[in-house]
């Protein structure tokens, strides 16, 4: 078969590489914002590696939102995609269109030695569902299964959207203040970037602080500084998260152990690992004994929704 080309599509960022002979390489970023469609991207990124239109015999995309149909529309950026325009414009044979976290379900399968840190630690239990969750430009969430014949399954979903749970009175207090200005309050709606912004801005607003922070890089440097403020948001934050992914362990029976991913969390790892997280994990009343033995890693690997594409693609052909 030809070389393939593997994608992985967020809101902000665009990255594509080639598959040849079950590996990636030439890997690229590009911002989602100077491309009008995935289709002048992926023009870029051939013209770039010296490739024409029909070079490609086959593409798989990792995309943010529910996958169904000809149409696609991006969940968090500008772009829509019809499938059979895409291979027309693009001259290829077969396109495969994955949602972004099934695709980085599927990259966990390719982890090297180095490229987690333990946040809790336990052990995996074999053939157990793996939850894989990671605050992005939004929140994902996918399941990871290991099927008896040595290969893998990841299951779609949209569990970011969930309703945001809250474990004692302070918590309450944030998701009333955030719903009062927006109305329905999900997960992703604070474990995101635009999130953390907005849950810095409803605790100032809670404890009459000025909320002179304005971005969520700088609500993360001045945490990283030192500064009581941002570092109490980080650790509501770390908080939130624990909530969710608790509940999604419960919710599959992920005694298959849970992968942190995404941009954001990476980019404060100490305060992460030292955080209220794994206490707000398993902070489920009668079922907290639950998660003893439960692994949990902090994934610092930089492509693995690529590596997931490709393996999709892999199995698939």
């Amino acid at each position: 078969m030809k070389r393939a080309l593997v994608g992985d599509i967020g809101g902000t960022n665009a990255r594509f590489a080639l598959w040849e002979h079950d590996r990636m390489h030439s890997v690229q970023v590009f911002a989602t914002a100077d491309y009008t469609s995935p289709e002048q991207a992926i023009g870029a990124y051939l013209a770039a590696q010296g490739l024409a239109r029909g070079d490609l015999g086959a593409v798989c995309l990792a995309v943010a939102g529910p996958v169904s149909g000809d149409e696609f529309r991006f969940t968090n950026n500008h772009w829509r995609l019809s499938r059979q325009a895409f291979c027309n414009t693009l001259q290829i044979e077969r396109l495969l269109l994955i949602n972004d976290f099934t695709a980085m379900a599927l990259g966990m399968t390719r982890l090297q030695p180095g490229e987690s840190l333990t946040v809790c630690p336990g052990q995996a239990e074999p053939g157990r569902p793996a939850v894989v969750i990671g605050p992005g430009t939004g929140l994902g969430v996918g399941t990871l299964l290991s099927l008896d014949d040595g290969r893998f399954m990841a299951l779609p979903g949209e569990g970011g959207h969930v309703d945001l749970p809250v474990g004692n009175a302070r918590e309450a207090q944030i998701r009333q203040q955030i719903g009062n200005e927006i109305g329905h309050v999900s997960a992703e709606t604070l474990l995101s970037g635009g999130g953390l912004l907005r849950l810095y801005q409803a605790i100032c607003a809670l404890d009459g602080q000025p909320a002179t922070l304005l971005s969520p890089a700088a609500i993360t440097d001045a945490a990283l500084a030192g500064e009581p403020v941002a570092m109490a948001v980080i650790e509501q934050f770390c908080r939130f998260l624990g909530r969710v992914a608790g509940n999604n362990v419960l919710t599959l029976g992920g005694r298959g152990g849970v992968y942190i991913v995404g941009g954001i969390i990476p980019r404060f790892a100490e305060l992460f690992l030292r955080s209220g997280f794994a206490e707000s994990f398993a902070d489920k009343g009668c079922m907290s004994g639950y998660f003893k033995g439960i692994p949990v890693w902090l994934v610092t690997a930089e492509f693995s929704g690529l590596l997931g594409a490709g393996v999709a693609l892999q199995q698939t052909l």
